[in-house]
């Protein structure tokens, strides 16, 4: 039960970063400026979330690293001999899932908060 409070929890937190970083960025590069001053009119709380991107960042990140602690250490074997094994093995699937969508989100959302701008403005020069 913990496992999975802790995946859902680094899952939205890692969603959070695509929101507040990722978003913004693709639709700016994509459609261009007026697309972001449109998308930002419609969803204002955008701005105060990628104000406090960096937070948002570690949080996730620490949920993350919590999650892949719950998930890959080594587990006993008590529970999952009483139910067959198939509560373990969905359980364990489920939860090793959730931890690489999260990472893969948080990647996501980190190149475009951090790394975008800097390679485009090398592309430029």
């Amino acid at each position: 039960m913990r496992e999975k409070v802790v995946s859902v929890l680094a899952l939205f937190g890692s969603t959070g970063t695509l929101l507040c970083c990722a978003l913004p960025a693709a639709v700016a590069a994509v459609a261009g400026g007026a697309a972001v001053g449109t998308m930002l009119s419609a969803l204002p709380w955008l701005i105060p979330l990628s104000r406090h991107k960096g937070w948002i960042l570690v949080v996730a990140g620490v949920l993350i690293a919590l999650n892949a602690v719950l998930v890959l250490r080594p587990h006993g074997k008590v529970a999952c001999s009483i139910t067959g094994g198939k509560g373990c093995e969905v359980a364990g699937n489920f939860g090793k899932s959730m931890l690489w969508i999260s990472i893969g989100i948080l990647g996501i959302g980190t190149f475009f908060s951090y790394a975008l701008v800097p390679i485009l403005r090398w592309l430029e020069a």
